[in-house]
């Protein structure tokens, strides 16, 4: 009934479908295996993409080829550059989406992908042939043989749903779980724990009183993901912002002995940076109001997501709590907030690739590995799906260092690190975010996607030029020179000091009041020589410009990284020779096996010590 394929993918959210999509763009074929045809691509959670840090990973995605940042472009109802006010490291971009569109988009996006078939089942074990996966079993009894697979398996392994005293067996609402991997991999070796998230109500938009809460629009200019023209959307919906109360924070407390956070029901650690609205008022007991994002769920419906009251607790105390929210006076609910617990895997057990190391030829992506989040879990199943490919044919695993993107800082955290608790990216994880912004995600990532044939020679084509407008743009800047008469009307508007002498333009732009688009359409001279490069070059010049000596200083810092990554660790080295080594050292560097010296010096609990005392026995 079934061919042999190339890969096999396990679950269809954003891990599955971005693994599908990239290998099948390098050629693999592909079978895409989803529990449900009809909840592809789901948005289970918030109807959004982006924001800090996970912004600049869907833009790193677009740039590497993948498709999240065309799918959030063509469905978004909402667009903010998150950040404008601090530097151009921590400009993060955001998109309300519409649900619907979201999930039908991809669905689209892959079925017009050559080389991906679908089937609706369950994977229920793995086939073994000594140390390697050959395939998968499904829970209809059907065989079916590959040369990898990639296990994507979200919420959904063994999870349980809990709304208050309920406990329902689910991986997502009305939803059942996935059986049957964890145990068949607790046996082969592996070392499994349990994690929970959770998602707030959904309420009736019609039952809302909007003039008690601030409206929240989207920019004026949409700047979005993709770096391919993608049509930006003529018209933008927007959120509202409410807030909690002292009435609404006592009303909740009094289902806390119901709880099945507080009365130890729920086993798994949930995300520290995306508490329920129980854990926040727990924990920050001094604080006497929340804040509350009321976001729409797309085009064509009255559906409202409540951000920031992500709850578990009794459906009759979340009720009456959030009808006691400015707004919410007479809200209809669509249905309760849950609480989910489930399954993964800590990723110690993961090489650099996301290959497992207990067994050849299989690779886990997204929450599997501790993750939360569309954006985290999206960039493990590209690459995923890239190394997958790169695996069945003999090829070295395309890995992305540190400072080349925060998708390598992501990786390289869970793989050496480990995470005890839902592992999400911040801005503050990445020592050199400076280098690793959303505007230049395709100046650095494109070309090494080009060169194993995922990124397509279009977007290859686009980064050279742009990075030719670029060089031209900052040659005009420090070549060309503006004089008081040239700049003193703009200067006089926008309250700067007037120019007392003829300086180079560069200069200008130096001012941290100015910006390039300011002189373009302020300063005659200026808007002749760069009327006509795109405005995405002209921001890129800027930042540039302005930014010079603190990106330099990055570029120093990566390439004194770079020495201790260079310096490769022989495979199956014998750490037991060296009795220098702390023993918590020898025990991380065993278990974990770095590849390199800079790897092993990011292992949690290994000091600079034994890091020194293993360059030396390397003759270093």
């Amino acid at each position: 009934m079934f061919p042999e394929y190339d890969i096999i993918v396990a679950g269809a959210g954003h891990a599955g479908c971005e693994a599908a999509a990239a290998a099948a763009n390098l050629g693999a074929k592909v079978l895409l295996i989803t529990m449900n045809m009809q909840t592809i691509a789901q948005l289970s959670c918030n109807p959004a993409m982006g924001g800090i840090a996970k912004g600049q990973i869907v833009r790193e995605i677009d740039a590497l080829g993948g498709y999240s940042g065309i799918v959030s472009d063509l469905s978004m109802i909402q667009f903010r550059m998150l950040n404008r006010s601090k530097g151009p490291a921590m400009w993060s971009p955001r998109t309300q989406n519409d649900r619907m569109l979201f999930a039908s988009t991809w669905r689209e996006l892959l079925e017009k992908t050559k080389n991906v078939d679908f089937y609706q089942d369950m994977v229920i074990r793995l086939l073994l042939n000594e140390n390697k996966t050959c395939g998968v079993v499904t829970n209809l009894g059907h065989h079916i043989y590959s040369k990898a697979v990639i296990i994507t398996s979200g919420t959904f392994l063994n999870g349980i749903i809990h709304i208050g005293e309920k406990k329902l067996g689910g991986g997502r609402v009305a939803e059942k779980a996935a059986t049957g991997i964890t145990e068949q991999l607790v046996n082969l070796g592996f070392e499994s724990a349990r994690l929970k998230t959770g998602t707030p109500p959904r309420v009736d938009g019609r039952s809302l009183d909007y003039s008690k809460m601030d409206e929240q629009e989207g920019d004026e200019q949409i700047v979005g993901f993709s770096f391919l023209d993608i049509a930006k959307p003529e018209k933008q919906l927007s959120c509202w912002i409410t807030y909690t109360n002292s009435k609404v924070h006592n009303i909740l407390k009094k289902g806390f002995d119901r709880s099945p956070m507080f009365t130890g029901r729920i086993e798994g650690v949930g995300p520290r940076y995306c508490p329920s609205i129980e854990d926040k008022i727990n924990r920050f007991a001094e604080r006497d109001r929340h804040q509350i994002f009321v976001e729409p769920e797309g085009w064509n419906t009255v559906e409202m997501y409540v951000n920031g009251f992500s709850t578990s607790l009794p459906e009759e105390i979340q009720y009456e709590a959030i009808r006691n929210i400015p707004g919410f006076e007479s809200a209809r609910l669509f249905r309760p907030g849950y609480a989910i617990e489930y399954d993964y895997f800590p990723p110690t057990q993961l090489k650099n690739s996301l290959e497992t190391k207990p067994i050849d030829n299989l690779f886990f992506a997204g929450q599997i590995n501790g993750t939360t989040g569309y954006e985290e879990a999206a960039c493990q199943g590209l690459m995923a799906g890239i190394n997958a490919y790169q695996k069945i044919r003999s090829q070295d695993p395309f890995v992305l260092k540190r400072n080349e993107a925060y998708i390598g800082v992501l990786i390289d955290d869970l793989i050496n690190k480990g995470t005890d608790e839902p592992y999400r990216m911040f801005t503050s994880r990445a020592e050199l975010r400076t280098l690793l912004r959303q505007d230049n995600a395709d100046l650095r990532l494109t070309e090494l996607s080009y060169s194993i044939g995922l990124a397509s020679s279009q977007r290859m084509n686009r980064v050279l030029s742009k990075k030719k407008e670029i060089e031209e743009i900052k040659k005009i800047l420090n070549s060309l020179s503006v004089d008081f008469e040239d700049t003193i009307a703009f200067l006089t508007r926008i309250n700067s000091a007037p120019l007392l002498q003829k300086q180079k333009a560069f200069q200008l732009l130096l001012r941290p009041d100015i910006h390039i688009h300011d002189l373009v359409n302020g300063v005659p001279t200026l808007c002749a020589a760069l009327r006509n490069y795109s405005p995405e070059s002209l921001e890129e010049a800027e930042i540039q410009i302005k930014y010079d000596v603190y990106i330099k200083k990055e570029v120093a810092l990566a390439e004194r990284i770079k020495e201790l990554e260079n310096l490769v660790i022989p495979k199956n080295f014998d750490y037991d020779k060296l009795s220098a080594l702390s023993s918590e050292a020898l025990q991380k560097f065993k278990k974990i096996q770095p590849t390199t010296l800079g790897q092993a010096s990011r292992i949690s609990g290994v000091n600079p010590t034994d890091v020194q005392i293993l360059m030396v026995y390397m003759g270093r």
